[in-house]
């Protein structure tokens, strides 16, 4: 007699993977992933093949690939084999980066001991390479788009940053006070609040496309811990800026 399929609920599978009730929400919404039961009560019920899928989907956006283009690849002829073989091939390069940077670090460490001065180079240099393998940032920015990062910083200037920075919580607040007195999102004040916003995110991304998806998809896949540590945007302030914004274009 075989034994029966182990179906886990949707909160079971979040704590286990450590993702969040809303990510995979947001998976089953855009069809990514969803789950292959449902229960009486309607409650979603993710079984083995759900999980091996939801392999597949955190394994390709490791390698950098946005929701749209792991779509398309999950879909594909590609085998998990071989979707295995290239994560271990990520994690392998990923290794030896920090590897790398622990030597480098030894090195700078030595120096301090030695009661020396590290050099400008090396600390710039140090700060380039912990920039480079941390492990959030390299889920949505490749080496080329984190150079480009730093010369768009370098542009910008700290006094025009700060200045971004500053006026992001306000904008948010405002945001916030148009949805909770009802504002169309068709009006020309909502116009002017997504012209605004699109102009902060701007100043971040350049117009690159590859930065802005990448800028996107660390908001998107990051909502719950941004609105904890940073005070928003909430999802629906995001969905009011994205509708002013496609009246006013």
């Amino acid at each position: 007699m075989s034994e029966p399929e182990k179906l886990y609920r949707v909160g079971q599978l979040a704590e286990l993977t450590g993702l969040t009730v809303r990510t995979l929400h947001h998976y089953d919404d855009i069809g990514l992933l969803s789950p292959s039961r449902r229960s009486g009560a309607g409650y979603r019920l993710y079984n083995g093949v759900d999980v091996e899928r939801l392999y597949e989907i955190l394994a390709l956006r490791q390698l950098g690939l946005s929701l749209e283009q792991i779509a398309c690849a999950i879909t594909g002829e590609t085998s998990l084999e071989a979707m295995l073989v290239a994560h271990a091939d990520h994690v392998d390069t990923q290794l030896a980066a920090m590897q790398r940077l622990q030597t480098h670090m030894a090195t700078v460490l030595a120096t301090v001991r030695r009661a020396d001065r590290p050099t400008d180079t090396d600390l710039l240099d140090l700060i380039r390479r912990v920039m480079t393998v941390d492990a959030r940032v390299e889920n949505y920015f490749d080496a080329d788009q984190l150079a480009a990062l730093a010369v768009r910083r370098e542009e910008l200037g700290e006094e025009q940053i700060r200045a971004v920075e500053n006026r992001w919580p306000s904008l948010i607040a405002e945001v916030d006070a148009a949805i909770t007195v009802g504002m169309d999102p068709t009006s020309e004040e909502a116009a002017a609040l997504a012209a605004e916003w699109m102009g902060l995110l701007e100043q971040f991304h350049g117009g690159d496309p590859g930065l802005r998806d990448g800028m996107y998809r660390m908001q998107e896949e990051n909502t719950e811990e941004i609105q904890r540590d940073f005070g928003g945007p909430t999802p629906e302030q995001i969905d009011f800026i994205a509708r002013a914004n496609d009246s006013r274009n």
